[in-house]
């Protein structure tokens, strides 16, 4: 089961998704899970880009899975979609002073054992929603 966490300042959540059942869910709906996924965490992306006021972390979830998608077709889109969101993964890490996940690695799992990339990817933007639910909202009064 995913934990939702507020992503602080943006009016929005993320979640923390077990990577283990990403992989897994990726493999068993043969991709169509991987689709939907790739849209949630790039909105999770956009929107804690929004609030720390950049957009280092993207702008637009649809695009990024119509360059996966569709413009996997012809292979250049997808593979430039697949480095941004392991750039936009990494920025997030780094802003939240995590160390950020070895693209190397990544690109070792998408070759090999596909449905493991997910997971890998997953398992990197857990600590940027871990930071989130540990930093105090601004709006929430302090008690006694």
């Amino acid at each position: 089961m995913a934990q939702q966490v507020p992503i602080t300042g943006a009016g929005a959540s993320a979640k923390i998704r077990s990577p283990v059942w990403v992989a897994v869910l990726v493999l068993i709906t043969l991709g169509i899970y991987g689709i939907f996924w790739w849209y949630f965490i790039h909105r999770e992306l956009r929107d804690h880009g929004r609030a720390k006021g950049t957009d280092e972390l993207g702008t637009s979830p649809g695009k990024s899975v119509l360059a996966v998608t569709l413009g996997a077709l012809i292979i250049v889109p997808a593979i430039i979609g697949i480095v941004n969101a392991f750039k936009r993964v990494q920025a997030a890490q780094r802003m939240n002073g995590i160390d950020p996940i070895n693209g190397w690695i990544g690109l070792i799992l998408i070759v090999v054992i596909y449905p493991a990339f997910y997971g890998y990817m997953q398992s990197g933007l857990n600590p940027v929603w871990r930071a989130q639910a540990a930093v105090p909202s601004a709006n929430v009064a302090a008690t006694p």
